[in-house]
């Protein structure tokens, strides 16, 4: 079973402001506000998040000058108020209505190596997602430790905790979710698995999310990438219904394809490797035909914000 996070009562949530404070008080007052305009659920839309790497102290900014900080120089990186930009993308997707049913935390969640501390923080901050009536899923990506995590999951039975991996069957597409752990290893029993739960659901096209990007290197920053993400290549491209492969990890906001198969580089919520990179989340919309993208930046001014891209869902849309 993945790591999932179903909806709260909105009386928990409220009592848990009570707790944190006046920084939870910024995302509930944005939660009123949504619940005030009577927004749905939309079973065909899903909210993308990657790498927030929540740190264990609410007032981390990377890349560690104060917050707002002093006038970025020429050749600086923009200073990131690393939990406000996720309590910002919280609050821009309660907004949203309709509002996705799902959403999608695709790994690295914490800042460091994982620790306790940093998910408190970590679920704090997307509680109003759940309050709101979404439910979230995460993945695992190098930077986070499952079984930290799992101790303030209560709601999780012993049975459940293992290896991450599960299909999210949505109207117009099935949502795979896998783990490719700490090191960018998914190995040779989950992609046995993930072959048969493609060739189980060769009706319907498919997605694969994962942390790991699958070349051996990417990106501005290059980092190693997926260990097998060859093998995890070639499974893909044998079965034309996966349409799309989405990862984090090297914080860029890119779209690849190789044949039938678009592979989706989400942009981190809180921090970028490289000048002018935006950071933030996407919005999917999913159709019979298709899956839209769209780009919302934490920095609204950012030249890419609202970037729109389109993975095709069948044959016909190439």
């Amino acid at each position: 079973m993945p790591i999932i996070l179903p909806p709260t009562a909105r009386r928990q949530f409220i009592k848990g402001t009570l707790v944190f404070g006046a920084s939870a008080l910024v995302t509930s007052r944005a939660l009123a506000s949504a619940d005030s305009e009577g927004a749905t659920l939309d079973q065909n839309r899903v909210a993308l998040l990657a790498d927030t790497h929540i740190s264990a102290d609410p007032n981390r900014v990377y890349p560690g000058t104060k917050w707002p900080g002093s006038p970025v120089k020429e050749g600086d990186h923009e200073n990131v108020h690393i939990a406000k930009s996720l309590a910002s993308a919280v609050s821009s997707v309660i907004a949203l209505n309709p509002r996705p049913a799902h959403l999608i935390i695709n790994g690295d969640c914490a800042f460091g190596r994982g620790e306790e501390a940093e998910y408190k923080q970590f679920l704090r901050l997307v509680e109003p997602i759940r309050a709101a009536g979404m439910t979230v899923h995460v993945t695992i990506g190098n930077h986070d430790n499952r079984e930290n995590l799992w101790k303030l999951l209560p709601f999780l039975k012993n049975e459940q905790m293992g290896i991450q991996a599960d299909v999210l069957e949505l109207p117009h597409a099935n949502l795979v979710m896998l783990d490719s752990g700490r090191k960018g290893i998914l190995g040779d029993k989950q992609l046995g698995w993930l072959a048969r739960q493609l060739d189980e659901r060769a009706d319907k096209p498919a997605l694969i999310f994962s942390h790991f990007n699958p070349y051996p290197n990417r990106g501005v920053r290059p980092i190693k990438g997926m260990r097998d993400g060859a093998a995890l290549l070639k499974l893909l491209a044998e079965r034309k219904h996966a349409r799309a492969y989405f990862y984090g990890h090297t914080h860029e906001w890119q779209h690849d394809r190789q044949d039938h198969l678009h592979l989706i580089n989400q942009p981190a919520v809180s921090y970028y490797f490289g000048k002018g990179h935006a950071h933030g989340w996407v919005d999917m919309k999913l159709t019979e035909t298709s899956a839209d993208l769209e780009l919302h930046c934490i920095n609204r001014k950012h030249n890419q914000h609202g970037d729109r891209r389109q993975v095709s869902l069948n044959d016909e849309g190439k």
